[in-house]
């Protein structure tokens, strides 16, 4: 086997010191690879057969099984088609070994090598990506931005710390929130919802509102994000159905109580003609953006939210709706797709440290339902949604009015807060949603228990 007999584009390497690193492995076992398991992968080496090597040591050390130079051999006969000199090529790596004191700094050269050759491959995507005219230059621009971020992703360096290290820092944000100095989370107005969210909305954290259509999702979603923006704080609504024309529209509807029939069709009353002006003057001041391109990428969003994020310190941003959304891999199932996007999202709120509320459909066998009542097995397309989710709000209508309609809000899932369910009351030809006192007590009955805990860590 000739080691340098490697495609150009991974010439980005250091022989001396992935051998140096294998070599460490081969020789002092766990002990090596608990010094260099947090900052190399397997593809970490350019080397074919000391990344297959890597994994094999790592398989052992992982089920407690004895490293030698013997037992990975064994594990590596028929990689290679020339077993001899596999074992010769292994055989120099442990001379290369010289000794643990150097070796998490030969682990780190092997890791930044294998980075700049992970550059190098983007350069070239990227390359492509930007020749590609059957893309327009904004998707290609969110995706040559998302193949970049794929590299630039750093290696976990920290090891777990023990939990009396954390104790003097709880203790300083117990003490700030209870003297009102931070804030436990931005308020919904929506007081019910705010405690079951201990606080209000937080940074990381994924919120699915899930409904069938026409109940009022994509409003509820809207209203979060215009309680969020009168606070100070910057909120989006990304709208893969309505147009910003649409969207402006309700919110004037909203601030100015304004029936939205009546802006549709231009016929205001002169209170409501008096309103408008109020409503637009409230409008300009507020950090609210709204976005109306269709079939959004994950890639787009991605873009998007960080531009929001680095020139409006954005803190809530909201997507209406996750089956709406496109995916770049036409090839796999719609279930995959939707999976991907929704793993994407709840990852991309940790980054940005922001909320992410994402209205998402349910299917059609909540209609056949008595009452018409949401089950989180309900969410249509993929359990990836449930699974990613940190809090799942699912809506019916409990009672039509005249002017207002009654909604159920269940939350069946919360994982920093309690479950249940409580009522909303929306104001369909204002467009505003407010706590309703109205019971909710079949639904009560149904589930079983109100304001319990949830199960799920």
């Amino acid at each position: 086997m000739n080691m340098l007999d490697l495609p150009e584009e991974l010439m980005h390497w250091s022989p001396e010191a992935e051998a140096g690193v294998i070599g460490g492995l081969l020789v002092a076992g766990a002990e090596a690879y608990d010094a260099v398991g947090d900052v190399l992968k397997s593809d970490s080496f350019a080397v074919g057969l000391f990344a297959s090597a890597y994994a094999a040591i790592e398989s052992q050390v992982l089920a407690g099984k004895t490293v030698d130079l013997v037992s990975v051999y064994e594990a590596l006969r028929g990689v290679d088609e020339d077993a001899a000199q596999t074992l010769v090529e292994l055989n120099r790596c442990t001379s290369a070994y010289v000794g643990m004191r150097v070796l998490r700094q030969h682990a780190e050269i092997v890791a930044e090598k294998a980075a700049s050759r992970s550059l190098q491959r983007a350069a070239g995507e990227i390359k492509g990506i930007a020749a590609d005219e059957t893309m327009t230059v904004e998707d290609r621009i969110a995706t040559a931005q998302t193949t970049l971020e794929k590299v630039s992703q750093p290696a976990a360096k920290s090891e777990p710390k023990c939990v009396d290290t954390f104790v003097t820092g709880f203790i300083d944000r117990l003490q700030d929130i209870a003297d009102g100095k931070v804030q436990p989370g931005i308020p919904t107005q929506i007081p019910t919802l705010d405690h079951m969210l201990g606080g209000g909305l937080k940074g990381g954290k994924q919120i699915i509102v899930a409904a069938r259509p026409s109940v009022g999702k994509s409003s509820l979603a809207q209203q979060l994000c215009l309680n969020v923006a009168q606070q100070g704080h910057a909120a989006a609504m990304f709208s893969m159905e309505m147009g910003c024309a649409e969207l402006t529209d309700r919110t004037v509807a909203n601030l100015g109580r304004i029936r939205l029939d009546a802006i549709g069709n231009g016929k205001l009353d002169e209170g409501e003609w008096g309103r408008v002006s109020e409503a637009i003057e409230s409008m300009r001041a507020l950090p609210l953006f709204f976005d109306e391109q269709p079939a959004l990428s994950l890639g787009d969003i991605v873009s998007r939210a960080r531009s929001l994020k680095r020139k409006h310190n954005l803190k809530l941003l909201a997507i209406d709706y996750l089956q709406l959304c496109s995916s770049g891999k036409a090839s796999e199932s719609r279930h995959h797709q939707i999976e991907e996007i929704s793993r994407g999202l709840k990852a991309l709120a940790k980054q940005l440290d922001i909320s992410i509320v994402t209205l998402s459909q349910l299917n059609r066998e909540v209609e056949k339902r008595t009452g018409g009542r949401p089950v989180l097995s309900d969410l249509k397309e993929s359990g990836a949604i449930e699974e990613d989710a940190d809090v799942v709000l699912m809506l019916w209508r409990h009672k039509v009015g005249q002017f207002a309609n009654t909604i159920g809000c269940a939350v069946p899932k919360n994982r920093q807060g309690r479950v249940g369910e409580f009522a909303l009351h929306f104001e369909g030809p204002h467009q505003r949603w407010t706590e309703s006192t109205e019971s909710l007590a079949p639904l009560t009955k149904q589930m079983g228990r109100t304001n319990s805990y949830t199960e799920e860590v």
